[in-house]
């Protein structure tokens, strides 16, 4: 793919965070302190563990999804755009002391990507209800 680009180096959790948004708008964070990047963290009223195995298995739903790199609180998935093939690096933290699953979505190339990243993370949370 032409415009996969190379999967990032900072991705993870450090200290209860997630990777800083980059300054151009193709990057939407739970964590984000400005409005631009903001989105807000994924709620859930089961147990942490299920909240996990839903979110799971809703990424899994998704087409041109693979993830990457899961553990107890974490899960690290690409998405796949359809036209062309661009990549979304999308994390998600069970944050257990918030009781939420924060979230970043950021795309690896361009500046723009017309708000995908962000209705990504909106379908994901409506499913996730």
């Amino acid at each position: 793919m032409v415009f996969a680009g190379k999967r990032p180096t900072n991705l993870g959790v450090n200290k209860g965070k997630l990777a800083p948004c980059h300054n151009s708008p193709n990057c939407v964070s739970s964590q984000s302190p400005d409005a631009t990047h903001k989105i807000a963290p994924l709620t859930f009223t089961s147990t942490p563990e299920q909240a996990i195995t839903n979110l799971k298995k809703i990424i899994q739903s998704l087409a041109r999804t693979k993830i990457i790199t899961e553990s107890k609180d974490y899960l690290y998935a690409e998405f796949k755009s359809t036209l062309l093939g661009f990549v979304d690096d999308v994390e998600f933290y069970l944050d257990r002391n918030a009781n939420v699953i924060q979230v970043r979505s950021a795309s690896r190339l361009g500046q723009s990507n017309l708000g995908v990243n962000r209705q990504l993370i909106e379908t994901i949370r409506a499913n996730l209800k």
